[in-house]
């Protein structure tokens, strides 16, 4: 969620590929993006990857972790601990990330951001 509306993001799971979804999706979602429009594997533009995942594992590796159990722990405290501005401004970059995705025709864009 970003402001007074909400983003959604397909990411290529069969539910979200299902004919009745795209259809409803098209019908009801004046600014849906088609599937066959979005690159096929596209982490510079999911704000989870561009932005969050890395925020995090800074955090997380900021002490030596013993076993993949201390790990979940603290990914799980390093989300909790996630101020919500953080999402919001990785939410709000997408929109300028996907107008250079656009420009350079699905190409290498991060030098334009």
């Amino acid at each position: 969620m970003s402001g007074d509306f909400f983003v959604f993001q397909q990411d290529s799971a069969l539910a979200d590929r299902a004919r009745d979804t795209l259809q409803l999706l098209q019908r009801d979602t004046p600014e849906f993006i088609a599937p066959d429009l979005w690159p096929l594997n596209s982490p510079d533009l999911n704000p989870v990857d561009y932005k969050i995942l890395g925020m995090m594992r800074q955090m997380v590796y900021q002490k030596r972790i013993r076993d993949i159990t201390e790990l979940k722990e603290c990914e799980i405290d390093v989300w909790r601990g996630l101020q919500q501005s953080v999402v919001d401004e990785a939410i709000d970059e997408c929109r300028t990330r996907l107008r250079a995705c656009v420009r350079v025709k699905g190409g290498h864009f991060e030098h334009l951001i």
